[in-house]
């Protein structure tokens, strides 16, 4: 059996940052890596669960709204997953923008309620501005030309 390309990426040596993953046609797959793999230092479940939450809201409500396919957590909770058809220098300024507006935030986690979420109960507005922010403090503070590091 093939490996799948992310299988392919060496986890021990790869940083925070964001990445191209793979290149689907159309549709590219970013890889939001907000923290260092295998490093003990993961994001529990409140914090995946509530990030996500909120930047699948806000990324679905942005400029590129029309080309998100999809956002969700990596099982390894180590990042997040953004699948569109947008290019990299928007995809960066968007995403920048949606970290900035969950960190400014000041209300109730989107879709918390049971009729919204199967664990509605595992929302933490205060974890996902955490998440966030450091994640945006990240991105600022390196170039992002959306290459693994070799």
């Amino acid at each position: 059996m093939d490996k799948i390309e992310s299988f392919k990426i060496n986890h021990n040596t790869l940083k925070e940052g964001i990445y191209i993953s793979r290149i689907d046609g159309d549709v590219i797959t970013y890889d939001l890596r907000t923290r260092k793999p295998n490093q003990g230092d993961f994001m529990d479940n409140e914090t995946m669960h509530s990030v996500e939450h909120m930047f699948a809201s806000l990324i679905r409500n942005s400029k590129i709204s029309d080309n998100v396919l999809y956002f969700g957590p990596m099982g390894c909770q180590t990042g997040f997953y953004l699948l569109c058809k947008e290019n990299k220098e928007t995809v960066l300024e968007v995403v920048i923008d949606v970290l900035k507006k969950i960190i400014a935030y000041n209300g109730e986690v989107f879709g918390n309620t049971p009729l919204e979420c199967g664990n509605y109960k595992t929302l933490s507005l205060e974890k996902a501005k955490l998440e966030c922010q450091r994640y945006l403090d990240i991105l600022l503070n390196k170039v992002n030309d959306f290459k693994y590091e070799e």
